[in-house]
């Protein structure tokens, strides 16, 4: 395993259902790493392909001039779901609680998580399930910055580096046996912490961690 039992645990263990029954129609990051996310879907995604936005919410960041055969829609909040414009259905489902996604193997082309991969504590069996429904040469694309809800996030993540997330996203990838060896994009903020602590000056840095099933 991955992590230890402490690893997985959150500092709010309250049901996750309740904490995400507000909806927050708000990004949780700046323009600039929205910019860059739908620069990299633009890149890295083929129009008319099928895509599960995993964790999404109401914006799925995709870029507008590209159209997807099927864009499928999972999160925690069914008012945020319901506005996504570009999801063509979506089901709702706590990934802490129901590993299993209720979708056919090998049916999509690409799998997409934005800004919420700190969330899952049980990695492992979600990242094998991503392999599952992924198509031969399908690819996930996971990106993060360094904001979270902190209560909710696992302590693997909280406790560690922009750095060490890195890694740790990286290394989710890594155990699942017939997806490529990862490739990192990162792109850090160039203000010192204290300041980014203090919220002056720079943007968000922006990382991804991209693999293929084989």
């Amino acid at each position: 395993m991955l992590l230890r039992p402490k690893q997985r645990t959150k500092l709010d263990d309250t049901n996750d259902g309740e904490f995400y029954s507000i909806p927050r129609l708000v990004t949780h990051v700046d323009e600039g790493f929205i910019d860059q996310l739908t620069q990299l879907y633009r890149d890295r995604l083929e129009a008319n392909s099928r895509i599960l936005d995993l964790m999404s919410s109401h914006v799925s960041h995709l870029p507008e001039e590209m159209e997807f055969a099927h864009i499928e829609g999972h999160g925690m909040n069914e008012e945020e779901l319901a506005g996504n414009p570009r999801l063509h259905h979506y089901f709702v489902q706590n990934l802490n609680e129901n590993l299993q996604l209720p979708l056919p193997d090998k049916d999509f082309d690409a799998v997409l998580n934005c800004v919420s991969v700190q969330y899952l504590q049980y990695p492992e069996a979600v990242f094998s399930e991503i392999h599952r429904i992924l198509k031969p040469g399908g690819i996930v694309i996971i990106s993060f910055s360094n904001r979270m809800f902190f209560q909710k996030a696992i302590a693997a993540w909280r406790d560690g580096t922009e750095a060490s997330r890195v890694k740790l996203a990286k290394s989710y990838l890594e155990s699942i046996p017939g997806l490529s060896t990862p490739e990192v994009i990162a792109r850090k903020s160039d203000v010192p912490t204290i300041l980014k602590m203090l919220g002056i000056g720079g943007g968000d840095p922006f990382y991804a961690v991209i693999a293929q099933r084989l």
